[in-house]
């Protein structure tokens, strides 16, 4: 067939129209197709307008007159010639119209079109793209077209239809079978929130027809439900914000490692890493997943935790601890949402402590939020031991005027720490 289509004087799309034609007993009617195509549109002395129907330059080719028409004749004869040379066709088996439309198919089998809204001028393509009627047309009355010219301008956001023919779906049952594909699968309903499994015959992009599949492929079915995780994002799933907190210690820690110029033990578990490896820590556990609902019953802790190889989770809890221990003797806990980590602490918590706590075997100074009695911040800091010197005393001034029955020492390095309003005793 390549070979054949090699020896016409045409396009390619225009020689397989032609071969394809011929083959279906409308040799003549390919000709005059072909050459209506090559030439300069013969409706409207040759520029673009008197509607689309590519339907109607056939009538002007055959009953019309003028230089135009009979340039295009000219060409016609010429290509019946070529195709004559060729073996005999059977007979037509297509009236004209349908002829036509499936003439136009075999050549722009990417340029089917259907309707996006009933008796709208807008059109999607088998190749996905999208295209419109300029103005009022007549063929806007076709659900289904095959568009011969597409055309645009800068500034215009889909491409325009020049010239096109409506055409009968039916003929995907029988001339053009062969553009037809069927492909299993499985979307999520938005409105519903399952999974529905279909097999949809398809021109392209276009859906011709749906029809329930009772079983799941579960290959097919592991990619729509990744598909699904990658489109919505990681909040399908059961965060917590104890779950956030173990992310950002592991990120802190593997930056650290990083920042250093070193490689890094500790996994990347960031969003933007954990959506491109779902295949390895989250497929495996979507064997029961059928509605949306359900990822968020998936045990996610359980499921990150395979990311974590020991001995890293005991090491995690030594370098980045949830909570640390401070003078007063509570167990305060860091909020690794932020870097650095902070440390909301209430200030008399903290008397008798020199300097700033450090994590990550000493890598990472805290970021204290030094907090009144009332847990409101009176400072940020990450130099203990600076604020002592140089500015507990104007705080101390300010908090003793709001909470006088509170202990506030005049040396906080050598007073004893409270989580009360006071120490024992005093």
């Amino acid at each position: 067939h390549g070979q054949a289509m090699a020896e016409l004087p045409v396009h390619p799309r225009l020689a397989h129209m032609l071969l394809r034609g011929q083959a279906l007993g409308v040799a003549a009617l390919a000709a005059d197709v072909a050459a209506l195509l090559v030439e300069r549109d013969i409706q409207s002395g040759g520029q673009r307008g008197g509607g689309a129907d590519l339907a109607l330059r056939l009538h002007q080719l055959q009953d019309g007159r003028g230089a135009g028409v009979q340039r295009v004749r000219q060409l016609a004869r010429q290509f019946r010639s070529l195709l004559r040379a060729a073996a005999a066709a059977p007979a037509a088996e297509l009236d004209e119209q349908h002829a036509l439309a499936a003439l136009l198919a075999f050549a722009y089998p990417d340029r089917v079109a259907r309707q996006r809204r009933e008796g709208g001028g807008g059109y999607r393509l088998a190749n996905g793209r999208a295209a419109q009627f300029g103005e009022p047309d007549p063929l806007m009355k076709e659900s289904w077209l095959v568009i011969a010219e597409l055309g645009s301008h800068q500034g215009q956001r889909e491409e325009r239809i020049y010239r096109a023919v409506a055409l009968d779906p039916a003929l995907f049952e029988s001339a053009l079978a062969e553009q037809v594909a069927v492909r299993d699968e499985l979307e999520w309903d938005e409105r519903e929130g399952v999974l529905r499994a279909e097999r949809q015959r398809r021109v392209g992009e276009l859906v011709l027809s749906r029809e329930p599949l009772p079983t799941l492929d579960e290959e097919a079915r592991g990619k729509a439900l990744l598909a699904l995780v990658r489109r919505k994002g990681l909040e399908l799933l059961a965060w917590t914000p104890e779950l956030r907190q173990w992310q950002a210690r592991i990120g802190l820690l593997r930056q650290l490692d990083l920042a250093a110029g070193d490689t890094s033990d500790w996994p990347d578990v960031s969003d933007t890493a954990l959506l491109a490896r779902l295949e390895d820590w989250l497929l495996p556990y979507l064997g029961k997943v059928t509605r949306l609902a359900h990822f968020a019953q998936l045990d996610l802790a359980a499921m990150l935790a395979t990311l974590l190889p020991w001995p890293l989770p005991q090491r995690l809890e030594e370098q980045a601890p949830v909570a640390v221990t401070v003078p007063s003797g509570s167990r305060i806990r860091l909020d690794y949402s932020e870097q650095p980590p902070v440390l909301a602490v209430r200030l008399q918590e903290l008397f008798g402590l020199a300097d700033t706590p450090r994590i990550a075997g000493g890598r990472q100074v805290v970021k204290l939020h030094l907090l009144s009695p009332a847990r409101r911040p009176v400072q940020v800091t990450q130099d203990l031991a600076s604020f002592w010197a140089n500015t507990y005393a104007e705080v101390k001034k300010d908090l003793k005027g709001r909470y006088p029955k509170h202990y506030w020492p005049d040396d906080p390095l050598v007073a004893e720490p409270t989580a009360r309003a006071k120490p024992r005793g005093q």
